[in-house]
């Protein structure tokens, strides 16, 4: 029966080898328990017969997204790209690519970290810098795409307005990472 097939493999196989276990811990902000716990929470996205091989298995993106954390997250799409290292750009994950995300959600990590990653989820054309049309992707994701809560032009304009003045130090018109690193560092509960 199947019972018998869950005795001694099922403890030991799904353990990172100790010397990679070493390096995630200095490449993250993860404690030893969140390595663990998270290649516990990655490979049950993989199938059952991929799951003994999880630190070389990528997990496609429709996996990623059932996970709590994204589930919500207006965002999801984005931060599926940016920590994705998928070559054909499916936006697939590797064991790696999931424990930095997990990394830079985590409390433990910086804020130069975590304002990096959101400038890179909020440059939505990848183009390294924000610009209005990013401000737009940003606000929509915001506040939603349903009718009743979508902003008039006038009012998304205003607000694109608001967020250059306080943020484009060089008023260049667009906000690099610099200027944005800036204004997160000035209002700590972003």
């Amino acid at each position: 029966g199947s019972a018998q097939g869950s005795g001694a493999m099922g403890g030991s196989a799904s353990l990172i080898p100790r010397d990679l276990l070493g390096e995630y811990q200095e490449l993250t902000f993860l404690s030893k328990q969140e390595i663990l716990l998270a290649y516990k929470r990655f490979s049950e996205l993989l199938p059952k017969e991929e799951r003994e091989n999880a630190c070389s298995t990528r997990v496609p993106k429709s996996q990623i997204l059932t996970l709590p954390e994204l589930r919500a997250n207006p965002f999801q799409q984005r931060i599926c790209h940016v920590f994705s290292t998928s070559e054909t750009e499916d936006d697939s994950m590797s064991f790696e690519d999931f424990l930095d995300m997990l990394s830079v959600f985590s409390d433990s990590a910086t804020s130069d970290i975590k304002s990096y990653y959101a400038f890179r989820i909020f440059d939505f054309d990848n183009d390294g810098i924000l610009d209005r049309k990013d401000l737009e992707q940003l606000v929509n994701c915001l506040t939603g795409q349903g009718e009743g809560s979508r902003l008039s032009s006038e009012e998304m304009e205003q607000l694109i307005q608001n967020i250059l003045e306080e943020s484009d130090i060089d008023k260049d018109g667009t906000i690099n990472l610099a200027e944005f690193q800036h204004v997160v560092s000035r209002s700590p509960d972003f």
